[in-house]
């Protein structure tokens, strides 16, 4: 993995024209509710994701598969258009490779963002929450040979999330006049949404929003030493009563929420 995340990123690099004098800023996952931050970029260069030897594909309905260079809020920026999951059939190493070539192209920061179900009782479907920490029942993409020019064998996971950088989200929000919470995200691999039971477990043991996605990728670049804000879209509330849910109704509410999330995170980059 290491020559092929090596290899991918020097694609990447020569293919979006990255000089390795001026390199991207900041990293963006495009998760649901931010597809339309692409609008806001002014774009230098794009690359779908089917060009990139031997690199994961998006195969869910709403993720075009590709990256994107260029410029927001002052800042230069990669932007992936998409992500791949775990659920997919992908290596868990796999899925967290176009954030690993991410983090080596030199981000310093990395904004991952997701649609998540509510565990806290207090959220309403179109929330934002910016998150605290997590906690991951997907695979860890370290399993297997460390690399120790990415990091370190075990990485410190006592702040996952920047509070630096979550304190500046809170300050943007406030400016806007947007609700913004804070809590803890639970990563499952899905599938298949909640039981009620695992609703309820969830929690218990401290979750307040939970996904398919996003734990693996912060993980990853933890490893490498940049810093991360998470922001989920709340699509809507679990009640642990065997509520039914379908992933149209996860697009509406992502839609709905586009233009809020949009203008928090260009804000946000602005400020950084």
């Amino acid at each position: 993995m290491p020559e092929k995340i090596r290899n991918t990123t020097s694609f990447i690099r020569n293919r979006l024209g990255i000089s390795p004098s001026t390199p991207p800023e900041v990293g963006i996952v495009l998760g649901s509710g931010l597809g339309a931050l692409t609008e806001r970029i002014e774009v230098s260069s794009t690359l779908s994701y089917s060009e990139i030897p031997d690199f994961p594909r998006s195969t869910v309905e709403g993720h075009k598969g590709r990256f994107i260079y260029g410029v927001l809020g002052g800042r230069r920026v990669i932007a992936m258009e998409g992500r791949v999951h775990y659920y997919e059939g992908y290596p868990i190493r796999e899925v967290v490779l176009p954030v690993q070539a991410m983090c080596d192209l030199g981000i310093g920061t990395l904004i991952v963002s997701n649609a998540a179900g509510g565990l806290d009782p207090r959220f309403s479907a179109g929330d934002m929450m910016a998150i605290e920490d997590h906690i991951n029942l997907i695979p860890n993409p370290l399993i297997g040979p460390n690399d120790p020019e990415a990091g370190v064998r075990f990485p410190d996971m006592s702040e996952p999330y920047d509070r630096q950088l979550i304190a500046q989200a809170h300050r943007v929000a406030e400016t806007q006049g947007a609700v913004l919470h804070q809590g803890v995200y639970v990563g499952t691999t899905g599938p298949s949404y909640e039981t009620p039971a695992e609703v309820r477990y969830f929690r218990q043991i401290g979750g307040d929003a939970v996904g398919m996605s996003t734990t693996p990728e912060v993980i990853a670049a933890r490893h490498r030493g940049v810093r991360i804000f998470g922001l989920s879209l709340i699509t809507n509330v679990l009640t642990g009563t065997g509520v039914k849910l379908t992933h149209d109704e996860v697009i509406a509410a992502g839609r709905e929420a586009t233009p809020r999330m949009c203008a928090l995170v260009e804000r946000f980059v602005a400020e950084l």
